[in-house]
């Protein structure tokens, strides 16, 4: 029957079972009641316990091997996952790197454009400051409360210039400087609003050059932006050698 067959086998498996916790005590129980000698000589039992010795101590390296190769899918599994973001790095980085060749490769054009732009502004801020003069070596507090009356003053006593009309300034006011690196008095800077009087002042302290106030040399010149100022003072340093 198939449930006699059945229980029969579950019967063997559980015996073997027993037999690996325990081969000996199997061996004994498995000798007919009845029989005072064994069914079988001494050396073939003691070959038998070795056999299922050793059946177990396959069973017990198997499920050490079970566990070391759980381990190893763990961590199979753990350098899958670092591996693939090493990968999303080394494509985020090949990408910046992408970009910034680009951008060395656009630093030339930059540079051009930089330079044309600079030239550009060099020359608006001079543009803007034609109407400038700026005077230097007027003691400091001379020019008093009203300064741009003092200029007109200072234009027609020791310049010697007949304005025509009368002088007329937009602005003027000390040039801020750095007091502790000079002692030198701060220029004065005037923005005429005629340029042409502007210019009449630069050409008129040319020729009468050295002009004094109070035992202090004046001098007069055209403000410029620092890099232009910069390019006369190399050029003058040049001519001169």
């Amino acid at each position: 029957m198939p449930n006699d067959k059945t229980a029969s086998k579950h019967s063997r498996q559980l015996l073997f079972s027993e037999a690996i916790a325990q081969p000996k005590t199997m061996t004994a129980q498995t000798a007919p009641q009845g029989h005072t000698s064994p069914l079988v000589d001494q050396p073939t039992l003691d070959a038998t316990d070795r056999i299922l010795q050793e059946i177990a101590s396959v069973g017990r390296r198997l499920e050490v091997m079970d566990l070391k190769i759980t381990d190893l899918t763990l961590a199979s599994s753990s350098n899958r996952a670092d591996i693939a973001g090493l990968r999303e790095t080394v494509t985020n980085l090949d990408q910046h790197l992408s970009a910034v060749e680009d951008h060395i490769a656009a630093i030339p054009d930059q540079e051009e454009e930089l330079k044309s732009l600079r030239t550009k502004l060099t020359d608006l801020e001079d543009r803007s400051r034609r109407d400038n003069v700026c005077f230097f070596g007027i003691p400091e507090q001379k020019e008093g409360s009203d300064i741009k009356t003092f200029l007109s003053l200072l234009l027609t006593n020791h310049f010697g210039i007949e304005f025509s009309p009368p002088p007329e300034f937009q602005r003027v006011h000390t040039k801020r400087v750095d007091k502790a690196s000079t002692n030198k008095p701060r220029p004065i800077i005037a923005c005429f609003l005629c340029h042409e009087q502007a210019r009449q002042v630069i050409s008129t302290a040319k020729t009468q050059q050295p002009i004094s106030l109070d035992g202090h040399e004046i001098r007069v010149a055209a403000d410029f932006s620092r890099l232009t100022n910069d390019r006369r003072r190399a050029f003058l340093a040049l001519h001169r050698n």
